[in-house]
């Protein structure tokens, strides 16, 4: 017999994740503390956007928990769907991106949702979606290989192909196609997910979410005081437009917002403090920045580089 899904129990958990997530960076930090920003919809549900900003380690993280609801489903999320168009819905979620200050410290995303909708003469229908991804400027081996060990294990009490699947699907989704590059490193991205019913899909919007920190603080810990200097600030101004672009363009979660008339401040709470744009700029051949390259494209990371060479080996090494 199919466990019903418990909404109530969603809300609780999100909320309680957003509330040990900004704990924790506001300790890794050591300075700065997030404030509340709490928000109603008109259309329906509200949520609080928590910002931390100017921090010693953290030159702004924000992490945002919703709960909305609207009559009508927008394009962006019946394009693949075409069967909910029409069909009022509920979605919950929370949402984070830590930029860090040191260039050698990656940016970091995570995601965790619950969706439902309820089409005319039809079954309501709902699904989690979520997962992480990193977007190193000076990689780590030792970070990268440790940040995919934390998602596969997440993954894998639900069993051995989601995290390939997951993995995989972050690779394609977290690609700038006018860019021909991937935004980042990868890890997990899923959606759609109710394999195996309610109580399996909530146990893995449970290991995703709890699964952010254990992959993100020890890379923390590791780089937050590598010393750095103008060429390296100047680098990470220059990849973060990367972050934005793909925000921008590609991201189906800013589209669902804007389009469902969402809070647009609580939207764009990802993008980067600070940033630059050059046109028509080439990394130096042999540069630590030129390294960056061999990154950005889908590998398997643990396949690939499991136990071999120096886990500390980084593009800061080529010169």
């Amino acid at each position: 017999m199919s466990v019903a899904p418990d909404i109530d129990a969603v809300l609780a958990y999100l909320t309680d994740l957003q509330r040990r997530i900004c704990t924790a960076l506001e300790s890794a930090d050591g300075t700065a503390c997030f404030g509340n920003d709490i928000w109603e919809r008109a259309e329906g549900g509200g949520g609080n956007s928590r910002v931390l900003r100017e921090g010693a380690v953290f030159e702004q993280a924000g992490v945002g928990f919703s709960d909305v609801r609207g009559a009508t489903l927008p394009p962006s999320a019946t394009a693949h769907r075409p069967e909910l168009v029409g069909a009022p819905w509920r979605a919950l979620g929370l949402s984070l991106v830590v930029h860090p200050r040191n260039p050698y410290m990656p940016t970091a995303h995570a995601n965790v949702r619950y969706f439902a909708a309820h089409p005319k003469g039809a079954e309501r229908v709902w699904w989690f979606g979520g997962g992480f991804d990193l977007t190193p400027f000076y990689p780590f081996d030792e970070d990268v290989l440790h940040w995919h060990r934390t998602a596969r294990a997440a993954c894998a009490p639900f069993g051995a192909k989601l995290y390939p699947r997951f993995k995989r699907w972050c690779d394609e989704y977290f690609f700038l196609k006018h860019r021909n590059e991937a935004r980042g490193v990868g890890g997990l991205f899923f959606d759609d997910f109710r394999d195996g019913g309610f109580e399996r899909g909530f146990g893995l919007m449970h290991a995703v979410g709890d699964g952010f920190l254990d992959a993100y603080l020890p890379i923390v810990e590791r780089r937050k005081d590598t010393p750095y200097g103008e060429r390296e600030r100047e680098f990470q101004l220059y990849r973060r437009g990367r972050y934005v672009e793909f925000n921008l363009v590609w991201d189906r979660g800013t589209l669902f917002g804007l389009q469902s008339g969402g809070r647009t401040e609580s939207i764009l709470m990802s993008m980067p403090p600070r940033v630059r744009w050059e046109v028509g700029y080439t990394p130096e051949p042999g540069s630590p920045e030129a390294g960056l390259a061999d990154y950005l494209r889908a590998r398997d990371w643990l396949d690939e580089t499991e136990g071999e060479g120096d886990p500390n080996k980084n593009p800061a090494s080529q010169g």
